[in-house]
């Protein structure tokens, strides 16, 4: 019989024990529409995070793409009106979907590798909306190594309705006191990268509440 103690452990890190073992990576998307299934992605941002030898979370690396609009797929004037993408301008330098979506996905499988995480899981603000968006880009390019958990993910409206009483982005980033331009605001990377500074800030703050021991 094998005694515990000559039992192998796997290699772990803190980002990976903090949360089961998921990767957080956060994402935002810019859409012509609102049905995942037949609107057409503009733009994706992916942000991951890391966390020192204190437990502390922050945003490393951001990968952000503006993307073709898939054969056939719809646009809607008054999304475009919303973010001001113009998916057709000359100077747009935008690249097909099925190659966007394998880029992200190798990056993300990259840092589970370096984190010892299994899988990743889905940061948004609104996160259900995000998630349904890449989950059918996975479906309709047939990409089988989608990363992230098929239907769990995190979402930052909900923490920050919790830790501050507001579920708009810009709000929630005003009273975490982190700086929010709303001129910039509806780019995939803006967005993206400041629902990551929000989420670190939250998770940061219950930690030093005492709610997550190393």
């Amino acid at each position: 019989m094998t005694s515990p103690e000559s039992k192998q452990t796997k290699p772990t890190s803190l980002l990976a024990g903090r949360f089961r073992g998921y990767l957080p990576v956060i994402v935002d998307i810019e859409c012509g529409g609102f049905n995942k299934d037949t609107d057409a992605i503009l733009e994706i941002a992916a942000v991951t995070v890391g966390m020192d030898e204190n437990g502390i979370l922050e945003p490393e690396d951001t990968w952000f793409f503006r993307v073709e609009p898939f054969p056939g797929a719809n646009l809607e004037e008054s999304a475009l009106k919303f973010t001001g993408i113009d998916p057709y301008h000359p100077l747009r330098i935008a690249h097909k979907e099925p190659e966007v979506f394998k880029e992200i996905f190798k990056n993300i499988r990259k840092k589970m590798k370096d984190e010892y995480c299994t899988r990743a899981i889905l940061v948004g603000h609104n996160a259900h909306f995000d998630h349904g968006f890449v989950n059918a880009a996975a479906e309709r390019n047939k990409l089988k190594r989608n990363p992230f958990h098929p239907f769990s993910s995190l979402d930052t409206a909900s923490i920050s309705a919790l830790a501050f009483g507001q579920t708009v982005l810009s709000r929630a980033c005003e009273c975490a006191e982190i700086d929010f331009n709303n001129e910039e605001a509806h780019s995939a990377r803006y967005d993206a990268e400041k629902t990551a500074e929000l989420f670190c800030t939250i998770i940061n703050r219950w930690q030093h509440l005492g709610g997550w021991p190393l």
